[in-house]
């Protein structure tokens, strides 16, 4: 290992892959446990960028701005999953890579997989629930409220292909501050490490699936008030888009397109392209010197 204060992407990729064994070789039910801590920092990034933004968001002239901001704030929450501890699904296709360095078997991805995803979803919808008993969406005369409808009806209005592009992006964005974090040796680096990236892909409205397990079950919970439904209405939100938002839209437009593109801009755009450039090639010259 370097003696410089931070890995090289060379070591950051041996890292990775040590980290995916140690990842795989948690029990379930720890998996699932630190996938609801996972799911829940996550909520609290995207409850807290919302309650941060909504009055920006609410006008042409400063939605951009508002995205700045929301950014600033949502990196907290990843953050949080690394430094405090937890497990994130969109993190974990990182795990692509010791998959590649045969270290870690396809079965033993899955499970982790699996677990974790099935906790980031509990958690995160937990703080969903929380936020919507808890009064905080009437902020503004429910004006939090209704572009929490807002947002929600949004992501379950994108296409097949819109979601998983913007997966895609967003997690190539993610795991990159997560490879940073890996390659920081002190805890400032790795603050800062996860927060550019963030701040990033934030600003720029990428989709990753699991905060979205947070914005659109709480905009579905947040529609069975009038006021926020009446305040979503007035922000443009049309009644035929309020009737698209359920939990089968979810499923179909947003989770599952949004997921499969973070699959692809983790597992392949950042674990996969490392392992191929510091692994891969080097495997592959052994192979041709030995025949």
């Amino acid at each position: 290992m370097s003696t410089q204060n931070y890995l090289t992407p060379e070591e950051i990729t041996d890292y990775t892959i040590q980290a995916g064994v140690k990842k795989t070789k948690l029990t379930a039910l720890n998996m699932f446990i630190l996938g609801i801590l996972a799911g829940a920092f996550i909520a609290f990034a995207a409850e807290g960028s919302n309650m941060a933004a909504y009055n920006l968001f609410a006008k042409p002239e400063t939605y951009g701005l508002g995205k700045v901001l929301a950014g600033a704030i949502f990196g907290t929450g990843l953050m949080l999953v690394l430094v405090a501890g937890g497990e994130l699904f969109t993190g974990n296709t990182m795990i692509i890579a010791g998959i590649l360095d045969k270290k870690v078997t396809l079965k033993g991805m899955l499970k982790n997989w699996f677990f974790v995803y099935l906790g980031n979803f509990v958690g995160s919808v937990f703080i969903a629930y929380m936020m919507n008993h808890s009064g905080l969406f009437s902020c503004s005369s429910g004006l939090l409220g209704g572009m929490t409808i807002k947002i929600a009806a949004y992501k379950t209005g994108l296409t097949f292909s819109q979601a998983f592009y913007l997966g895609i992006m967003c997690n190539w964005l993610v795991c990159l501050a997560v490879w940073m974090c890996y390659g920081a040796k002190d805890m400032t680096g790795k603050l800062l490490a996860v927060f550019f990236p963030i701040w990033l892909f934030i600003t720029s409205g990428f989709e990753h699936s699991v905060a979205n397990m947070y914005y659109v079950p709480a905009g579905i919970m947040a529609k069975t008030t009038k006021a926020y439904t009446d305040s979503a209405i007035t922000l443009g939100v049309t009644p035929e888009k309020l009737a698209h938002l359920n939990w089968g839209t979810f499923l179909i437009h947003n989770l599952v397109p949004v997921t499969l593109g973070n699959i692809v801009g983790g597992g392949i755009f950042v674990g996969g392209v490392y392992w191929f450039v510091y692994r891969g090639n080097k495997k592959i010259a052994v192979k041709q010197r030995a025949a």
